[in-house]
């Protein structure tokens, strides 16, 4: 069984659609640790040596947050900034977070087809986001495409909001219990609630 953080992230609660949602149903998944940073910190005082034991005492890292101007939110940038230095997660001696997975789980706005060479943000989520995927390759960990939930504000009148949230479940359920299929996940660019990969027959 993997021991799974969830490092929660959202500066604007109150006008969350669907990320406190999230939040709840992952506070909620036993043998789950989640954190919400923003609640830590919200001073932005952050206990290094304190968030660098906590990564080393799990097997798998999820960062969740909303997309805040194509990136992440500006506590996380600051906690990447500070926790994540030389001579623990890269450099001489800073391996200790090699062979971790880590895994970006976000909500946009926008539709799916914004985002990308002809949409009107030019450039993919996935390319969006690649400062975090390089950042997991420079501290060699195991990097797992995006969940995504594009179109979060209209989420919950299509009926996609509790099909993405069940779906967040089973994702997290899945990596704590070792039923994730790593190598179908690197064959996606990007994951949500129809193409998660979980072992065959583990599938709920």
């Amino acid at each position: 069984m993997a021991r799974v953080l969830v490092l929660f992230v959202h500066p604007g609660q109150r006008h969350s659609r669907v990320n406190v949602a999230m939040a709840k149903v992952a506070k909620s998944v036993d043998r789950v640790t989640f954190v919400d940073l923003y609640a830590d910190y919200p001073t932005f005082n952050i206990d290094i040596d304190f968030e660098q034991a906590r990564l080393q005492a799990h097997d798998v890292i999820v960062f969740q947050f909303p997309i805040y101007w194509y990136s992440t939110p500006a506590l996380l940038k600051e906690w990447q900034d500070l926790v994540l230095e030389y001579g623990f997660a890269y450099g001489h001696n800073g391996d200790k977070l090699k062979g971790k997975i880590f895994l970006p789980v976000v909500t946009a706005g926008g539709p799916q087809d914004a985002y990308g060479a002809t949409g009107r943000n030019h450039f993919s989520l996935r390319t969006l986001l690649s400062p975090l995927e390089q950042t997991a390759n420079l501290c060699q960990m195991r990097y797992i495409p995006p969940l995504v939930l594009f179109s979060a504000h209209d989420s919950k009148n299509d009926g996609r909001a509790e099909r993405h949230l069940s779906a967040y479940r089973t994702l997290l359920e899945s990596l704590r219990d070792d039923h994730f299929h790593l190598e179908r996940a690197l064959q996606s660019d990007l994951l949500d609630h129809e193409n998660l990969p979980i072992h065959q027959g583990e599938e709920r």
